[in-house]
């Protein structure tokens, strides 16, 4: 596996929703809890950080922690949570974080979604195969459950 495959994951969606739906779905924050299953204490705002509780069946114990880094409205939304929300048992520098990108571009009959989520390369490495497979399962799924909350 190349390096920069184990610091990503890269996921293209094609939405049948125009690109403002879509939009909202991604950036208002009830929206985005009901189809990432998360309880949000607030919405996103740049610089601010996010709470919650996911909500998702099997990882109800699991805390959310997020920071919204970049708000392009119906182009681009960027968060970043810590490491260490997966990997308690590590110590992580203060600065750490996994990015999450979601870039949004109209085409023929609705929306492409490419979600990015980088910085893999912080875990340990006994540990970054697993949190990266983890995660690319959890984007498949939520790609799947945005598609068809946008699509109601």
């Amino acid at each position: 596996m190349r390096q920069e495959d184990r610091d990503r994951i890269e996921k293209v969606v094609d939405l049948k929703a125009p690109v403002s739906r879509v939009w909202r779905a991604l950036t208002d924050y009830e929206e985005f809890g009901r189809w990432f299953r998360v309880r949000l204490d607030g919405p996103f705002e740049v610089g601010v950080t996010n709470t919650g509780n996911i909500t998702y069946p099997g990882y109800e114990h699991m805390k959310w922690e997020s920071v919204t880094e970049h708000m392009e409205p119906e182009r681009r939304f960027v968060f970043s949570w810590p490491p260490s929300a997966l990997d308690p048992e590590t110590t992580y520098s203060d600065d750490a974080k996994v990015v999450v990108e979601f870039r949004l571009q109209p085409i023929e009959g609705g929306t492409r979604l490419t979600i990015t989520e980088t910085g893999f390369l912080q875990f340990p490495e006994s540990k970054r195969l697993e949190v990266l497979r983890s995660n690319q399962e959890g984007w498949d799924i939520q790609a799947k459950n945005v598609a068809a909350h946008v699509a109601s």
